[in-house]
């Protein structure tokens, strides 16, 4: 008969304790960010060319889509595993994500694309918030940033690798669908790993609670405390926000913006290469610095480096100058991505960790709906270079945000006993 004590050994969180279940949820969460990859550099183009939409706000409806359902789905993926386990979710999220490179494949119109990323969205939210929440489930908090910066970089250098891979073959190949064969091996794959090879993760984080006073809230209160009471987690809800909308900006408008100053297919994948390249790269090293100095300044400084590489996009035009401020617009964005989902599992208990995280998600992914919303508008009244110094200055408002609301969340005792703040939310 199993002992207690044993059973909990068992199950010891720590990257060392996990490393090949957590190796491979990294290489999952590769190809979850390869699913977003495939569309990055050809479906804008796609938009003009094919499709022809001329109006800026049309064609990044495909992003709205996107932007609100994988919102949505964040928060319900979170509710889910928190009550069904994690993998159940992972599978959902790879099952809905199969049709999706087909669709993009052979769509006789643009409102066949808005369903792919209907599809897509809800994919991304099921599959994507659960390789965050089983590393974080297996890291414990003396590595979360470094496990969030592990999977984050995972997942955007395989945007980057795929977005650079899918302009090179569009250039010599067409936009459709030679470019979207890639979306198909990423799915097939995804499902396969998952189905087979990952273990549940639940366990570890209701471990963890057993060793923390019960802080048990209804989804109400961890909504409530997620988007607005809590100062910390509500400063990394808005920043999240701003961040995916910046972000759904240079997805949606910057390679149009390119081709606008001449550029070819190829020379457009490989500056919307940079800015994810660069993000994933730099998370292996933010994540882990994050676990060192804390998690306010990254954010703060990521979020101004980001609206400086926005605005030198706005005010240059030449290649090199695109080149170098799309990678610091990686760079600040790699202090970001992680270190917010870092701070979130510092505050949130694990009993709703999943469920907080989901919130947070949603509001950072409903980024990408604002912005196609406000970049389209302001693209389609004032110009592409006017929509682009918005968000810049957006960016650096929402940084200064952070400074002045979010107080620094890194554990106080590094070996992994949190004092979660529970007193002020009773």
């Amino acid at each position: 008969m199993t002992r207690p004590a044993e059973k909990h050994s068992a199950r010891q969180q720590g990257l060392r304790a996990n490393l090949p279940q957590f190796l491979l949820l990294v290489g999952v969460n590769a190809l979850v960010g390869g699913m977003v990859g495939q569309e990055r550099t050809v479906l804008p183009l796609l938009a003009r060319t094919e499709f022809h939409l001329t109006a800026f706000s049309a064609v990044l409806t495909f992003l709205l889509a996107f932007g609100l359902v994988k919102a949505a789905t964040n928060l319900l993926a979170g509710v889910w595993a928190d009550r069904a386990g994690r993998k159940p979710v992972l599978i959902a999220g790879w099952l809905v994500g199969i049709p999706v490179p087909l669709l993009l494949m052979w769509a006789p119109s643009w409102a066949w694309v808005i369903g792919a990323n209907v599809l897509l969205g809800i994919n991304q939210g099921l599959s994507w918030s659960m390789t965050v929440t089983m590393k974080v489930d297996l890291a414990g908090a003396r590595r979360r940033g470094l496990a969030m910066g592990l999977n984050e970089a995972a997942g955007y250098g395989a945007v980057a690798v795929t977005a650079a891979l899918t302009g090179y073959i569009a250039a010599r190949a067409g936009l459709r669908p030679e470019p979207f064969y890639l979306g198909v091996a990423f799915a097939g794959l995804g499902l396969g790993l998952s189905t087979l090879f990952v273990r549940e993760t639940l366990p570890f984080a209701q471990d963890e609670g057993e060793t923390i006073a019960d802080a048990h809230r209804p989804m109400r209160e961890v909504f409530a405390l997620t988007s607005f009471r809590e100062r910390a987690l509500s400063a990394c809800s808005q920043a999240g926000l701003v961040n995916n909308l910046n972000d759904g900006m240079a997805w949606g408008l910057l390679p149009l913006w390119f081709a606008r100053g001449g550029l070819s297919v190829a020379s457009i994948g490989v500056l919307v290469a940079l800015y994810p390249g660069a993000w994933g790269i730099g998370q292996l090293a933010t994540g882990a610095l994050s676990d060192r100095i804390g998690r306010k300044p990254l954010i703060v400084g990521g979020m101004l480096l980001q609206a400086i590489a926005i605005a030198v996009i706005a005010a240059t035009r030449t290649f090199a100058w695109w080149a170098t401020a799309s990678v610091g617009l990686g760079a600040g964005t790699a202090m970001v991505y992680p270190t917010l989902l870092a701070a979130i599992g510092d505050v949130a208990h694990p009993r709703w960790r999943a469920s907080a995280i989901g919130v947070y998600r949603l509001w950072r992914d409903v980024g990408f709906a604002v912005g196609a919303l406000f970049a389209g508008v302001i693209a389609d009244v004032y110009g592409m270079q006017a929509a682009i110094w918005s968000v810049a200055g957006l960016t650096a408002f929402s940084g200064l945000v952070v400074a002045v609301r979010m107080y620094e969340t890194l554990p106080i005792d590094l070996k992994g006993t949190r004092r979660y703040v529970t007193a002020a939310w009773s």
